[in-house]
């Protein structure tokens, strides 16, 4: 039966053409395909010879010989190359068949059989790319027909699957997916053949021959065509996604396990209080960790006992009988209100044996895992029940500072995911983390039960100055009915000028909080003349406050120059001491009156407030940070550019905050008071506690206010300096003519001298371009800038040294220097007094010497 062939057959692809020769060499036909490859319709190529028409010159000589040869008789098979006619010919390669022929009157003539070699070549390479990704591909290849059937699989699809790649001709989806599976494969496969949308990444689950466990396919679907441009079926490549599934899921877990971390951390240990915090605790981790849980806490934790360690709560100490006392002081469930049966190996006070209820007080019995884990300090295991609905349960005890304050269990009821590593490294994070804020709210408590009332053990100074401020406070301690607290204040000068504003608080009242008021304003007062950053000091008095309680004495020493060891004695003082806690909020700032800057850090306390000339008084955005004394967590900074005239207050919460209204209307009322910012300071002051209702007597208030009054523009002198030799001399010039406007001839000599010094120095030892800057308020400061990272370290000079007295010239001719660092190096300054009219006092000789 004939058919004409369709669009796109073979013969398209290949370029299959012909035309004859007749006896006298000439082309007598010319078929419509060669038309199509030569470019060259019929009545131009009928009657020419196809030599000098399609060969190139320097190949018609053999091209004639080797027609004569076919009219002779002869067949030939060859590649022949050809041109179009025309200017811009087009060469081509064709392999031509010729086969020899007669007409009607015998004469000889020839058939001339033509293939396109390009379009072989095309061919050839197709087949191989697609042979090469088929064949080769490392993926799962499938070629599903129109009828679903597998038409072709590679060799990887039958790794997975079986057999050789042959044997899944004709197979169907259902012979390797369950029937879900299969039907959702089915559907997709009819979806990507109707409508030609590829389908990527579709999600399959099933399970390999041989295997038991589950497996997951990513699947990229396609409609394939044929040259016609119809379809002939659909291909799929097929990804074995099992690990990434199983990384996946993982990651899942441990995203969950993060948020919950950060979760903990936001509302875990937001009061003082020991059983809100193990309330905390669970709130946390039911539902989103396990079903229910429990926390038990020593009992003698919850009276107060002043116990020796390991009497109940050290690691490695339990009675011998099993576990100390413990409570059950919280619970919770998503499942049921029945307490968990893990705890059904503890005995009540009153001989029961069954779960505590909440309140209970009871024991756990010693080989039983809970008692384990709070004698090893190590998370235990606890199988559930074959007859009861808890799946396994984690024991995990409460460790803070190596000593045990408690155990938390955590269950999953059965149908729940079991627990795995992950989730025990992170129910014994979220036990630690309760734990170290039961601890020190366990110390804050202690610490309040013994105070005594004690007067302040510093007195906050009076009418304290400052460069670029004007400064008033007042301090009201609590009345003699009362305990006494740990608030205070502080004025410190700095390098540059600059002032350190200080308001801090002790947590809690007595003798305890008033000496440890003391030592930490001392040690603020220390830290600051080291010209530490805000953050930094805080994290350094931070080190302080947990470090106040330690024995500070060194070990004695045996007389001959080695220490003796530490006696038994002294190993309990020192645990008792360290289990002490100081914990405290303070705001430490730093005010810069060149630049009107000023920079805060804070640790747990109340924000100042800020008061700019016709606006309302805001409560500056300080990240509040954690307390002194807890630790572990970094202090945060914050720069604030504060105009003229602008008013700072700084105070503690005994001035806003009273049981009698909430901590907020207690700020409000203090931006309230704050209308009338322009009037004398001291009547500001007077003013702010006269309208709060501050309900005196039952905490210390310090209030501490600064209105701004930055350095006059002709005050200061800043110059940057290239970094060469000439820059000394000028350095000496821009000094000289600088202190001649102000009016302070007398210094001249001297800065001079000491500018050369440290520029000299700046080029030697230091880096990058230098700056030298001249303030003049109550003292005059010179700075001098490089980008050199290494301070500056007087020493003195041997007799055979050329160098090494300029330090030594600088602190004996200045009232002091010092060094600091700088976020891109480090300044060195010196200070002189302003000349009052006396002549300068003579150096003595042991002065002049020590600089030889």
């Amino acid at each position: 039966m004939w058919q004409s062939s369709p669009p796109g057959s073979i013969y398209d692809y290949i370029r299959v053409a012909s035309f004859s020769i007749g006896p006298d060499g000439l082309i007598e036909q010319w078929s419509r395909r060669a038309a199509g490859l030569f470019g060259i319709a019929a009545h131009e190529a009928v009657g020419r010879d196809p030599v000098e028409t399609f060969m190139p010159a320097e190949l018609r000589t053999g091209g004639h010989r080797r027609v004569g040869e076919i009219l002779d008789g002869k067949e030939w098979t060859g590649l022949v190359p050809f041109r179009m006619p025309g200017e811009d010919a087009v060469h081509g390669l064709a392999e031509v068949y010729v086969m020899p022929s007669e007409t009607e009157s015998g004469e000889p003539a020839a058939l001339c059989i033509v293939v396109d070699v390009r379009a072989l070549r095309r061919i050839e390479t197709d087949l191989a790319a697609s042979q090469a990704i088929f064949g080769q591909s490392p993926f799962g290849f499938v070629l599903f027909g129109t009828d679903f059937t597998v038409v072709r699989a590679n060799q990887r699809f039958a790794t997975v699957f079986g057999g050789q790649a042959a044997d899944h001709r004709g197979r169907t989806v259902d012979d390797y997916l369950a029937r879900p599976e299969a039907e959702r494969l089915t559907a997709t496969l009819r979806k990507v053949l109707e409508t030609g949308d590829s389908v990527t990444d579709l999600q399959l689950v099933g399970t390999a021959p041989g295997d038991t466990e589950n497996r997951h396919w990513s699947m990229d679907l396609y409609r394939v065509h044929s040259g016609a441009g119809r379809p002939i079926g659909i291909a799929g490549l097929a990804t074995d996604v099992t690990r990434r599934h199983i990384a996946a899921r993982e990651a899942a877990s441990a995203r969950r396990n993060l948020a919950l971390l950060n979760e903990a951390g936001a509302r875990i240990g937001n009061s003082l209080d020991l059983e809100t915090t193990a309330r905390e605790l669970l709130g946390v981790a039911v539902p989103g960790f396990c079903d229910l849980a429990s926390v038990d806490l020593y009992q003698g934790l919850l009276t107060g006992d002043e116990a020796p360690p390991g009497s109940w709560g050290s690691l490695h100490h339990e009675s011998v009988g099993g576990s100390a006392e413990l409570r059950r002081v919280a619970f919770a469930s998503a499942v049921s209100d029945v307490l968990p049966v893990t705890a059904s190996d503890s005995t009540s006070t009153d001989g029961a044996t069954d779960p505590p209820a909440l309140g209970a007080v009871h024991r756990y019995s010693f080989n039983s895992p809970c008692s384990m884990a709070l004698r090893t300090g190590h998370i235990e295991v606890v199988p559930g029940d074959d007859c009861g609905f808890v799946q396994s349960t984690l024991a995990v005890p409460m460790v803070a500072h190596d000593t045990v304050v408690g155990l938390v269990q955590f269950s999953r009821t059965k149908g729940s995911e079991p627990f795995g590593e992950r989730d025990r490294a992170l129910a014994t994070e979220l036990a630690a983390r309760a734990a170290v804020c039961i601890d020190n709210a366990r110390l804050y408590r202690r610490e309040h039960e013994r105070a005594l009332i004690l007067q302040r053990s510093l007195l906050p100074p009076g009418d304290p100055e400052a460069a670029g401020l004007d400064i008033a406070c007042r301090y009201l301690p609590g009345n003699t009915a009362t305990e006494v607290g740990g608030d205070w204040f502080d004025v410190i000068e700095l390098p540059g000028h600059r002032t350190a504003l200080v308001v801090g608080d002790v947590m809690g009242r007595g003798l305890r909080a008033a000496v440890a008021m003391g030592e930490l304003r001392t040690a603020v007062r220390t830290l600051a003349l080291l010209d530490l950053e805000p953050a930094e000091v805080l994290s350094a008095l931070d080190e302080v406050a947990r470090g106040l309680g330690t024995p500070g004495a060194s070990t004695p020493s045996d007389g001959l120059g080695g220490a003796q060891w530490p006696s038994r004695a002294s190993h309990k003082a020192r645990d008792a001491d360290l289990s002490e806690v100081y914990l405290a909020t303070c705001v430490y700032a730093v005010y810069d009156p060149v630049t009107r800057r000023c920079t805060f850090a804070n640790a747990g306390h109340l924000p100042p407030v800020v008061v700019e000339p016709g606006e309302p008084a805001l409560l500056l955005d300080v990240p509040p940070g954690m307390p002194l004394g807890v630790g572990g967590e970094p202090f945060e900074e914050v720069e604030v550019e504060l105009k003229e005239g602008a008013l700072l207050a700084l105070y503690t919460d005994g001035l806003v905050e009273s049981r009698d209204h909430p901590l907020d209307e207690g700020l409000q009322a203090l931006r309230n008071a704050l209308v009338e910012p322009e009037l004398p300071l001291e009547d500001v002051c007077d003013h702010v506690l006269t309208t709060l209702d501050t309900r005196h007597g039952e905490d210390d208030i310090a209030l501490l206010m600064a209105r701004i009054q930055g350095l006059p523009v002709d005050a200061v002198g800043d110059w940057r300096l290239p970094r060469e030799p000439r820059s000394v001399a000028r350095a000496r010039e821009l000094a000289r003519r600088q202190l001649l406007d102000w009016e302070l001839d007398d210094l001249v000599d001297t800065t001079e001298l000491l500018v050369s010094e440290l520029v000299t120095n700046a080029l030697r030892y230091g880096e990058g371009e230098i700056r030298l800057r001249l303030l003049r308020d109550r003292t005059l400061v010179c700075e001098v800038w490089d980008a050199g990272l290494v301070q500056p370290r007087r020493r003195r000079a041997r007799d055979t040294d050329e160098g090494g007295r300029g330090l030594q010239l600088v602190g004996l001719l200045s009232a002091a220097w010092g060094s600091r660092r700088t976020p891109r190096g480090k300044t060195v300054w010196f200070e002189l007094p302003l000349p009052d009219g006396e002549p300068a006092a003579e150096r003595s000789v042991e002065q002049l010497l020590s600089m030889f």
